[in-house]
């Protein structure tokens, strides 16, 4: 193969001067995040609206839960869904697949049938599992050269994400809201469904990118592979039968989950660092790792409240006329992949220009859940006024506008950060945690939306705001520690 034949060099005609198979991963990503985003948007809302306007009539606390344990799901089911790749599927067709069940799981949810409707949640999940883990790894896969140009490559796959996470929510929440549930689900499984189809047709593009593993490959492989997830599967079916026999309600389910993974993870974390990290230099940065992971789940956890507690405010106590047009509440979750579509770039130019500067990882997780709070703050502030009617849609807008700032600051470094710091071995372990941290946070998201029934909304905000700002001060506090753990990495 001759270097203009290679995935890592620049091919005549291609994607903004790069592989033209980033062009079928952009897309393809696209349109998963708008599907997922789109009925992301609605989800909730559908879950608490009236019978007699379509909806399930759910309190709070039992919808938030539902969606807490859904999004838990989507982000946990990453780690089996990049072990299926790694030993049966590929990348590649791992992808595939993931986008067929995905779509079939919005098509389950047209069906106006609330048995239906869980199958429907669980069939998105478990294809997000293979989705999301597997399109991303293929993105890098395309680049033999580890380099800048790779780094820009995953800069344009990351903004059509926030494409798609923004026009989602425009479409399918207007569909959903203002003619019919079922409609909006509906539109998210066509967005899944043209996903598939350029998927395919622009597959002759990734050329080896995302296949097997050769050492995976043979059959005394696949069979032991077949057989673990064999093993796996029939201990999920008995836990979903055994809980579903007992009649669980889902808000148990989810906080008995989260003591759960929360549990795990300080189990997993000190075994790694007493038995599996070979010295010290190991266990620092696997400590910093743990860091890490406490706090991307504090930070997901205010931040994707933005579908719950905040698109429930903007439903019950948000004025959203513009003149004798009422914006669908769903639209409001536009805001903050519009933010991010124009300010990724400006906070990027900033830590070029910092350049030596640039704060330490331990200060810019402690900004980043510190924005997170002042974010809270503004919504104290908008939730004092609710007694006296609805307030203005610019509380939340500036809300998501310093979650989003404070996402750019935490998010992409945190994920950069661990993979520097993982040892070699370690490193698809070690993202995996990082995707639980977010696991995490969404589950506890969803089950904070429940103390919307009880309390008031000022409540929430307070308490969210005070954990934040404290946590983040923490981080700031302990920045010194965690740069020696760092060994200088920021």
């Amino acid at each position: 193969m001759t270097q203009n034949d290679s995935p890592g060099a620049v091919p005549s005609g291609g994607f903004f001067g790069h592989p033209r198979g980033l062009m079928t991963l952009f897309f393809t990503e696209l349109w998963e995040r708008f599907s997922y985003y789109g009925m992301r948007a609605i989800l909730l809302l559908f879950m608490v609206d009236a019978v007699n306007t379509g909806g399930f009539a759910m309190g709070p606390a039992e919808a938030g839960a539902i969606y807490g344990l859904y999004t838990f799901a989507v982000y946990a089911l990453t780690l089996p869904g990049g072990w299926i790749a790694d030993r049966l599927l590929g990348q590649r067709k791992a992808v595939l697949w993931g986008g067929v069940v995905i779509a079939s799981g919005h098509y389950v949810l047209v069906i106006p049938n609330q048995q239906t409707f869980y199958i429907g949640l669980a069939l998105i999940a478990i294809g997000t599992g293979l989705l999301k883990p597997n399109v991303s790894a293929i993105v890098g896969d395309l680049y033999t050269d580890k380099g800048a140009r790779r780094d820009a490559g995953f800069s344009i796959f990351y903004m059509g994400i926030n494409i798609g996470a923004f026009l989602g929510p425009l479409i399918c929440g207007w569909l959903g809201e203002d003619v019919d549930w079922h409609l909006g689900f509906g539109a998210a499984g066509v967005g899944m469904t043209l996903a598939i189809v350029q998927y395919v047709m622009g597959g002759k593009y990734l050329e080896g990118a995302g296949e097997l593993p050769a050492e995976s490959n043979t059959p005394e492989r696949l069979r032991q592979a077949k057989r673990m997830l064999s093993i796996g599967l029939v201990v999920a079916a008995a836990v979903i039968g055994g809980i579903a026999a007992l009649g669980v309600s889902a808000e148990a389910i989810g906080e008995s989950t989260s003591y759960i993974v929360a549990g795990l993870a300080v189990a997993y974390f000190c075994s790694i660092i007493i038995f599996f990290c070979k010295d010290s230099s190991e266990r620092q940065r696997v400590t910093l790792i743990a860091m890490l992971f406490l706090g991307a789940a504090f930070f997901w956890s205010g931040f994707e409240q933005a579908g719950t507690v905040m698109n429930l405010f903007a439903k019950e106590h948000t004025n959203r006329f513009i003149g004798d047009y009422e914006v669908a509440v769903s639209w409001l979750q536009s805001v903050n992949p519009l933010f991010i579509i124009l300010f990724a770039p400006v906070v990027g130019i900033v830590w070029q220009k910092l350049g030596d500067r640039n704060p330490s990882l331990g200060i810019k997780f402690g900004m980043g859940l510190i924005l997170l709070g002042i974010g809270f703050i503004v919504m104290l502030w908008a939730s004092q006024g609710i007694d006296q009617g609805q307030v203005g849609m610019q509380w939340l807008v500036a809300c998501y506008f310093f979650h989003t700032i404070g996402e750019l600051v935490l998010s992409p470094i945190g994920l950069s950060a661990v993979t520097k710091l993982s040892p070699g071995r370690l490193v698809s372990q070690m993202m995996g945690t990082w995707f639980m941290g977010a696991a995490l946070g969404n589950l506890i998201a969803g089950l904070v939306a429940g103390r919307l029934e009880d309390g008031h909304p000022s409540d929430i905000f307070r308490t969210v705001a005070i954990i934040a700002i404290a946590a983040g001060v923490v981080f700031l506090l302990l920045s010194p520690w965690m740069k020696k753990l760092s060994g200088g990495i920021k």
